[in-house]
């Protein structure tokens, strides 16, 4: 006799955060930690302020969804969710001048969302696919189906999300000069001053972050917007709409720390540690 077809599992929203806080003060940490913490909230209130609005905005788009069911909830939800850590993450972790650690969570991020762009563009065909199968038994163990699957056109043929995504994958990997750039931003001709798990507060790299993680943050609510199955009212879509207005308001700064593609090239304008230093130009070649 054969076997009944097995009915895929249901979807179901079970848990989110109510409210997102920016990291509290450290209070059991290095001086330069703390310093760290104090000068970034001090420099960049203004972004920071925009940051935890738009965290919030998504959280809110969440809660409206404790309805959602089936495969297109579930890959919007489990990819955004992916993406929304890796943002708060990387948030507190800058603001605890661990610059190096922030690039590895936010390429993570910009994958989750290109996934998502992908499979909205796609209509989730594959992974309408893939999910009846998704979870499974292989003997007395519960079976995860990886579903390979990468989506890097999605963000690469965007302009600002390609340049985004080329230099996070660079100062990802483990690259000769990538690594050195990292651990010694004040490296000259003469010398190579490396500051070992330094967690000094710089503003070149404090701003930059604090750039990508006001445009993730931003995209990720648009890209789950654009899902055909998430629905929200016209006040919250409202609010939705005008967090791209609020982020260009506080970017467009000239004077802040930015990267551009020049001659083939990434060049990061305003690089600087202190906000008394003199600003300069770092190419990445």
């Amino acid at each position: 006799m054969a076997s009944e077809e097995r009915k895929p599992p249901r979807v179901l929203l079970t848990a989110f955060p109510d409210h997102f806080s920016l990291p509290a003060r450290p209070s059991a940490s290095t001086a330069a930690v703390q310093d760290a913490h104090r000068q970034t909230n001090f420099l960049l209130r203004a972004e920071l302020a925009e940051f935890e609005k738009a965290m919030n905005l998504q959280l809110r788009v969440v809660a409206a969804q404790s309805r959602a069911r089936g495969p297109r909830a579930a890959a919007v939800l489990s990819f955004w969710s992916r993406a929304y850590m890796g943002l708060a993450d990387a948030c507190n972790l800058m603001t605890y001048g661990s610059y190096a650690s922030c690039p590895p969570l936010l390429r993570t991020t910009l994958d989750c969302i290109a996934v998502q762009r992908s499979l909205v563009g796609d209509d989730f065909a594959e992974y309408e696919d893939w999910f009846p199968g998704g979870v499974s038994h292989l003997g007395a163990a519960v079976a995860f189906d990886l579903g390979r699957y990468r989506a890097a056109s999605a963000v690469v043929s965007d302009e600002r999300l390609g340049l985004l995504y080329r230099l996070l994958s660079d100062l990802t990997m483990p690259h000769l000069g990538s690594t050195l750039f990292l651990a010694s931003p004040e490296a000259g001709l003469q010398k190579l001053p490396i500051g070992f798990a330094d967690s000094s507060f710089h503003l070149g790299w404090a701003q930059l972050i604090t750039g990508w993680l006001l445009h993730l943050a931003v995209v990720q609510l648009e890209t789950a917007l654009s899902a055909p199955d998430i629905s929200i009212d016209k006040a919250l879509r409202s609010d939705c709409e005008a967090a791209p207005r609020d982020l260009a308001h506080v970017l467009d700064d000239s004077r802040r720390c930015h990267a551009m593609e020049e001659d083939g090239h990434i060049v990061l304008h305003n690089f600087r540690r202190a906000s008394t230093g003199q600003p300069k130009q770092i190419v990445l070649i």
